[in-house]
């Protein structure tokens, strides 16, 4: 117990960088109505993009700008597959998604894996985030708002307003037209290619930025630190929606209930991790979280409001 309750600030230090990704994915998901699977390969493009120019040299926040525009540009080319070439979204990510593999192992000079040297302090001070600074904090050796659960609650906190801001305006509301009915969107004048494929870039540029920081927060960035990330997205937006969706009605809110969703999830994990499960089983335990959660909607509305039903249909 004593292990959980130490680990819950790295637990909910990773679940606000993957809020981060799962904002990406409501706004494809839940918005645009589309499953992106660019996702997995996207979050590593971001990662691989930052963790090369960092080390390289590049000033942290061009190389945290460089890492969300090479994000954008996987939107881009799952946008075009789509909207150019008529291919189903589902299947445009997956070919994207798979396209990615290469060009992120070309990002990486052909490593699996890029580490940041972290053993000098003047290269770890550098860094927003690192789980070295938790521990750092909790020591005193660290100012509190160098810990990464301030950090990256700041960003939380900025993307969700900047994204208020625009999808209340004109471009931002047509994107949520398109959404919801393509149809009517292009009846009242809307482009929905236009739309869908910015959606996308939006989207992607968030998941990259996200694997930006668990780059920083983990040190190195790895092939496969993307594999599953769609999963973990998808969990902490139905978690989101299942726990606050009767209290978040605000779109703000909900885009926070997504964030905290991602928290719950690693929470979770952190808590069944401790009971002693294998981590080799980690990725069957996330598919049965989404699986879980997915699955509750339906029922509610199939056995719950069938007993109210009845119960109506009995009184009458």
């Amino acid at each position: 117990m004593l292990g959980f309750i130490n680990a819950l600030p790295g637990a909910v230090s990773q679940g606000l960088i993957w809020g981060i990704m799962a904002i990406g994915v409501y706004i494809t998901y839940k918005i645009l109505d589309i499953a992106d699977l660019t996702v997995d390969g996207s979050f590593c493009t971001g990662g691989a993009a930052f963790v090369v120019l960092f080390t390289g040299g590049v000033p942290l926040w061009l190389a945290l700008l460089a890492a969300v525009l090479a994000g954008m540009l996987a939107g881009l080319a799952t946008g075009l597959l789509h909207t150019f070439c008529g291919i189903p979204a589902i299947l445009a990510g997956i070919l994207t998604q798979l396209g990615l593999w290469s060009v992120n192992m070309a990002i990486m000079g052909m490593k699996a894996t890029v580490a940041i040297n972290v053993t000098t302090p003047e290269m770890l001070d550098k860094l927003l985030v690192s789980l070295r600074f938790v521990q750092d904090v909790a020591k005193g050796a660290r100012p509190f708002w160098r810990h990464p659960i301030f950090v990256v609650g700041l960003f939380t906190v900025a993307i969700i307003v900047l994204l208020y801001w625009f999808f209340g305006r004109e471009v931002g509301a047509a994107l949520r037209s398109t959404g919801s009915n393509q149809n009517m969107a292009r009846a009242q004048g809307i482009n929905t290619n236009f739309c869908k494929v910015l959606g996308l870039m939006l989207s992607n540029g968030l998941v990259a930025l996200s694997g930006a920081l668990l780059v920083q927060y983990n040190s190195a960035a790895e092939i496969n630190m993307g594999r599953g990330a769609i999963v973990i997205g998808l969990a902490a937006v139905i978690i989101g929606e299942v726990v606050f969706g009767k209290l978040f009605r605000n779109f703000a809110l909900k885009l926070a209930a997504v964030s905290i969703g991602a928290i719950i999830y690693y929470i979770v994990i952190q808590a069944v991790l401790a009971m002693g499960l294998n981590p080799n089983y980690l990725k069957l335990l996330s598919a049965a979280v989404v699986a879980v959660f997915l699955s509750i909607p339906y029922w509610k509305g199939k056995y719950f409001h069938k007993s109210v039903r009845k119960e109506g249909v009995h009184n009458a």
